[in-house]
């Protein structure tokens, strides 16, 4: 080990002094790579953050089953179902309770700038809190009275003036499906790619709101167990009892999360998009690097022909190359990652989606930058290992 570290001390380093010597084109390649890597940081915080956003208020829910209609497609757009099933599923073993929750999105008035804009209003059993929000569960007085809403403090929009007033103790009133409501408290929760703000209230408000919605459809069924039944078993009971109704749908919160993540990552074409454009910034990166490698062994073809007549392999011609290329990735790696935090903090304070860059993204994208430049080197190199020195002098 003394001796390995000994060489490696006494090693001229080569490939860092032939990308020193001509800065104009070590500047072009290192801004090539962090452009690349800076696309390839945001498209996969795009992903990340639909992934996360989607699923907030799944991940908040108090059941341990969830019922639904199997036509839904995600939480947006849950079709209907009879009451009467809740009801039905308490005669299956292992079932503590059930509560209805019910959702609806429409287009609402900002109080502030008296635009409309995307929210998403959920109904519930004040008696029996549908999600595990300490800001919601300490209001819940509040919205037993009518037409009282708490709202999202964390909503996609311009409501600084409107949360300002509240937390001034100032009434603050909008206008929803030609209703008048209050806003009654405030949570935080974030707004997601499929809602700008959300309401919640008592499943009473909700249906005052919607009049023509019926007490007896349903949007979703929380279902909570004993402490000693299995979560799995209790699902699968549910669903062979109620198969005949063709019209539920029993899964556990774990796979309702992941069936809200597939809508977004598979079925819409925002969730594509921001993988295919992780693929681009991969494939954009490769190609620049490639380009100024394969310049640089063209510009010192003779050089290294003189090596190989010397007696020098290829393997050690090759050491060359891909010691340019981890330099080259290193150096254009550090700026692209100072650059996307600020990126990412600019996204979150104009979207109010979860943007943040983790320690696992940030290495993947490192190893991901490595691999990049490491192809670009073995491509760049082929003409150097069939060259022959007599045909190059």
């Amino acid at each position: 080990m003394a001796n390995l570290i000994k060489i490696i001390q006494n090693r001229t380093p080569l490939g860092l002094l032939q990308l020193k010597h001509d800065k104009v084109r070590l500047i072009t390649a290192l801004s090539g790579i962090a452009f690349a890597d800076i696309l390839v940081f945001m498209q996969l915080g795009f992903l990340s953050s639909l992934n996360d956003s989607s699923v907030l208020l799944h991940r908040a829910l108090k059941t341990d089953l969830v019922m639904m209609n199997p036509q839904a497609l995600h939480w947006s757009e849950l079709s209907t179902f009879p009451r009467r099933r809740l009801y039905q599923a308490m005669d299956v073993p292992g079932v503590a309770s059930t509560e209805a929750l019910y959702i609806n999105s429409v287009r609402w008035k900002n109080p502030q700038t008296r635009q409309k804009t995307s929210v998403m209003i959920l109904g519930m059993n004040v008696d029996s809190p549908a999600f595990n929000f300490p800001e919601v569960n300490h209001n819940l007085d509040k919205i037993k009275q009518p037409d009282t809403f708490l709202f999202d403090r964390a909503s996609r929009g311009e409501y600084a003036e409107a949360i300002a007033a509240y937390e001034q103790g100032q009434t603050v009133t909008t206008e929803i499906e030609r209703r008048t409501i209050t806003v009654g408290g405030l949570f935080t929760l974030g707004s997601s790619f499929g809602s700008d703000a959300t309401l919640i209230s008592s499943d009473h408000n909700f249906l005052r709101l919607f009049p023509k919605r019926q007490a007896g459809t349903v949007s979703l069924g929380l279902i909570k167990l004993k402490p000693d039944a299995d979560a799995t078993q209790v699902k699968n009971a549910l669903n062979d009892y109620l198969s005949e109704l063709e019209d539920i749908r029993v899964m556990t919160i774990e796979e309702f999360i992941k069936f809200e993540q597939t809508y977004w990552g598979r079925n819409r074409p925002v969730g594509v998009v921001f993988a295919f454009g992780t693929i681009i910034g991969f494939i954009v990166g490769v190609v620049i690097v490639y380009q100024i490698l394969s310049t640089d062994v063209n510009d010192h073809l003779a050089e290294y022909a003189t090596f190989k007549a010397m007696g020098y392999r290829n393997s050690y011609l090759l050491g060359i190359v891909f010691e340019e290329a981890i330099i080259l990735a290193v150096c254009g790696f550090i700026p692209s990652l100072g650059i996307s935090l600020g990126l990412y903090s600019l996204v979150r304070k104009a979207t109010a989606l979860p943007v943040y860059l983790t320690l696992l993204r940030t290495i993947g994208v490192f190893l991901l930058t490595l691999v990049m430049c490491t192809i670009s080197g073995a491509i760049a190199t082929r003409k150097l290992q069939s060259a022959d020195p007599a045909d190059i002098f």
